[in-house]
């Protein structure tokens, strides 16, 4: 092997999104990994991604081309899954990746559900996709929402609710969730509302049961923030690879130096 092209077996895995480098290692001392036909010994065993035959719990691993990762940010519309494939034919987010980085094993980075638009970011890094979704680093997710209100709704009170941390109607505790009033638009007919979700849980759905169990209806829901990375105004559909800086600074939020 050449010195020059080795990495360690453990950040290989990763890279190559498999796992996390934690598991990886767990992985490695099992004895589910091996290098050249042997059974590798150490995750600090160095290998060249271009030249030696790993294979993991059974399967081969098929490592990158590229020599660094990539994190691109994709503004999901909705009716789109935020999957790699999907049985029934619905658009998937990978569609909308360009042509430039098809050659990439990227992977969605959590999920926004079908009807949710926003900030969805995608990664070959399988350590930082494994970080970024642990419940450990609780990253935080800022989301947008609009709503429709009942006339005479008491807002507040609901707001005071979702701060203390309210219990869903299936029965889940909820951590404390940050909300302000953005705009509001209020008629004789229409209560409409513009509100700011600080999420730091992974719960499916959580905002959209949040909002059920309150008697408000969702006219909008968009992620606007993912730790350090802005939405900006990236136009629905579009996507772009996060600058260097970007990339860094969501390294650094995760533990990742």
């Amino acid at each position: 092997m050449s010195e020059n092209n080795e990495i360690r077996l453990n950040k290989a895995l990763a890279d190559a999104g498999i796992c996390s480098r934690r598991k990886a290692d767990e992985l490695i001392f099992a004895g589910f990994v091996a290098v050249n036909g042997k059974i590798a010994e150490s995750p600090a065993t160095r290998i060249d991604i271009h030249k030696d035959k790993v294979i993991c719990q059974g399967k081969e691993v098929i490592f990158s081309p590229h020599k660094k990762t990539c994190v691109l940010m994709l503004h999901k519309p909705i009716s789109v899954v935020s999957t790699v494939k999907d049985p029934e034919g619905r658009t998937t987010v990978l569609e909308f990746i360009p042509k430039a980085y098809k050659g990439r094993r990227l992977y969605p980075v959590g999920r926004l559900d079908f009807f949710s638009e926003g900030l969805l970011l995608l990664t070959d890094d399988g350590e930082l996709a494994n970080r970024l979704m642990h419940p450990r680093w609780h990253i935080p997710r800022i989301y947008h929402v609009k709503v429709r209100l009942p006339q005479n709704y008491a807002l507040q009170k609901t707001i005071d609710l979702m701060q203390k941390g309210m219990i869903l109607a299936e029965g889940e505790k909820l951590a404390p969730v940050k909300v302000k009033v953005l705009t509001q638009k209020k008629t004789e007919k229409t209560n409409e509302i513009w509100l700011e979700f600080v999420l730091t849980q992974g719960l499916n759905r959580q905002i959209r049961r949040m909002c059920r169990d309150t008697d408000m209806t969702i006219l909008t829901l968009r992620r606007v923030q993912q730790g350090p990375i802005f939405l900006g105004n990236l136009a629905k559909g579009s996507v772009r690879e996060l600058t260097e800086k970007e990339q860094a600074d969501l390294r650094f939020a995760v533990g990742i130096q």
